[in-house]
């Protein structure tokens, strides 16, 4: 038998600061991050264009299996058709506009809690009381409405406009960078979402920097360095350098083994990748974990965190003991940056706020805020 070929080394380019000098640079004005107005703004320039992962292709296995998700766009619903067909659709009925289904499950149709309207796992209605005698019902017009909807490595994303590459497109190369990970073979682990009292840029913003990690998680990961990276498609990212996998607390020695056939390049640290305009990918030596932000409002965001790992490794009989340690830390990490982040929110309140010059640290906060900016109209920017 052949031996299975190792993934090739993809060598991303190395970031190199882009705009002002960085003798220039400075972080963004408050009202992008306190207006309503300029949020709004956000929305329909870049949230109701951008693609939103909503979770892992192993979460709905099983025709029925559903997942109600609340994103900018409004409450979604995610589930898998009797023929196996992942589908999503806006998470309302048809009839008054009722939220349909919450959480998690497995249903076997899909059945209004207001007036009983009932639809098929495939979106079309199967019954709705009391119509048969209003006249011209047709209830092959009122299926439940689509949202667009791709898979990528095993995540499940939406997208509210027709119009939007495909989510391939947008990861471009990023996925020969990923792709000695074999996240398609991953299988997720362990949920958790959490209320953020702040603007959704400053969890991307922080996301995108180790500058703070010797701060803010001095007592779990400590400091950290880091190399910045840039690529075809719509992400950057950054490499945080160690040998072995930083996805456990305080250098403690990871439970489980590396996943094997890593790139020269994985092997050199934990990637934190990130997807416009929500999205990171977290990739360790022996695991994997995504970040999405949802936003709310200027000041509310949600931050959705899964954690998964090779299906191997979940197969193992001591897997939910030595997977403690990793849950604990993405857990305790978010939770030290929401609790700084909510504080910057406040502060940014000042009628005193100036835009303080950027760190070479701060690089891909500097990246991320122009492409921001560079996709708002120029009479948002005031707003």
């Amino acid at each position: 038998m052949t031996a299975p070929t190792k993934p090739s080394a993809f060598e991303p380019s190395r970031y190199i600061w882009k705009g002002p000098a960085l003798s220039e640079a400075r972080s963004l004005p408050a009202n992008c991050y306190t207006s309503e107005a300029f949020f709004k703004a956000e929305v329909e320039n870049i949230h109701a264009r951008g693609w939103i992962i909503v979770g892992r292709v192993d979460e709905w296995a099983n025709p029925g299996q559903y997942r109600s998700v609340d994103t900018v766009g409004g409450p979604v619903l995610v589930v898998r058709d009797e023929a196996g067909t992942l589908r999503a659709f806006a998470n309302f009925c048809r009839h008054r506009g009722a939220l349909l289904l919450e959480g998690c499950g497995t249903a076997r149709k899909i059945l209004c809690p207001y007036h009983a309207w009932s639809y098929r796992l495939n979106g079309a209605v199967l019954a709705a009381p009391s119509m048969d005698e209003t006249e011209g019902f047709d209830k092959a017009e009122y299926g439940l409405l689509p949202i667009r909807l791709e898979t990528w490595a095993g995540f499940v994303f939406i997208n509210y406009s027709n119009d939007a590459p495909p989510v391939k497109e947008d990861i471009g190369d990023l996925a020969d960078l990923l792709a000695s990970h074999n996240m398609d073979d991953m299988v997720v682990t362990w949920r958790k979402d959490i209320e953020a009292r702040c603007n959704w840029k400053l969890l991307v913003e922080n996301a995108m920097e180790s500058y703070h990690t010797g701060t803010v998680h001095a007592a779990t990961v400590g400091a950290q360095k880091s190399v910045s990276f840039s690529g075809i498609g719509e992400w950057m990212g950054m490499q945080v350098l160690s040998k072995s996998s930083i996805a456990v607390m305080n250098s403690a020695k990871p439970p489980f083994q590396p996943i094997d056939g890593l790139s020269d390049q994985a092997q050199q640290g934990t990637f934190f990748m990130f997807l416009h305009p929500t999205t990171q990918f977290c990739c360790a030596q022996d695991c994997m974990w995504w970040l999405t932000v949802r936003p709310v409002a200027a000041d509310r965001t949600v931050l959705s965190i899964g954690g998964c790992f090779p299906r191997k490794t979940v197969e193992q009989s001591n897997f939910e003991a030595d997977a403690a340690p990793y849950y604990k830390r993405w857990e305790s990490v978010a939770l030290e940056d929401v609790g700084v982040l909510e504080k910057l929110q406040t502060a940014l309140h000042s009628r005193l706020f100036q835009p303080g010059p950027l760190s070479w640290r701060d690089d891909l906060v500097h990246t991320f805020d122009q492409w921001v900016m560079d996709r708002m109209p120029e009479a948002a920017r005031s707003l």
